[in-house]
């Protein structure tokens, strides 16, 4: 016994474990590598362009985009520095107040965005989407609900 009452996983979970983890690694270094060459675009790249596609007025504070993809804040700003640079977005004062600063989808980017998601669910329905039984998907997406409702309250 470890840590209390708890029990360390058994040789078949871990296999489970482990299985989990490099194919979910595995997918996604395949559908970022997709993305990139169909598109050009990096998978960062796509998670911003899809928070600000989806924001209001197509505009978000940094702040707030950085919780919106998981990012820290550091991480975000360097990756909007590359952005801007390539016309993808713009950054400008908050229009509320002078502390922050809003991330505005630029049209290049909406137009960069618009023509890298056909290919990109297209790759996710051929990588996932398609390896899947109707009865699986369904189970998939129950077992990622019942880790994120864990992983939000740890």
């Amino acid at each position: 016994m470890v840590a209390g009452s708890r029990k360390l996983p058994t040789r078949e979970e871990l296999r489970v474990w482990r299985e989990f983890v490099e194919t979910g690694e595995t997918l996604r270094n395949l559908l970022s590598a997709r993305l990139q060459s169909d598109t050009g675009l990096s998978p960062g790249d796509y998670a911003v362009l899809l928070a600000l596609s989806e924001a209001d007025g197509h505009r978000v504070r940094s702040s707030e985009l950085a919780t919106l993809i998981g990012w820290e804040r550091s991480r975000l700003s360097h990756h909007l520095g590359r952005m801007e640079r390539r016309g993808l977005i713009r950054r400008e004062e908050c229009a509320v107040d002078s502390r922050g600063a809003e991330v505005v989808l630029s049209t290049a980017g909406r137009d960069a965005f618009h023509a890298a998601t056909v290919p990109h669910l297209s790759a996710v329905r051929e990588m996932f989407v398609d390896a899947l039984s109707p009865e699986q998907l369904a189970a998939a997406g129950e077992i990622a609900a019942a880790l994120r409702r864990r992983l939000s309250g740890a």
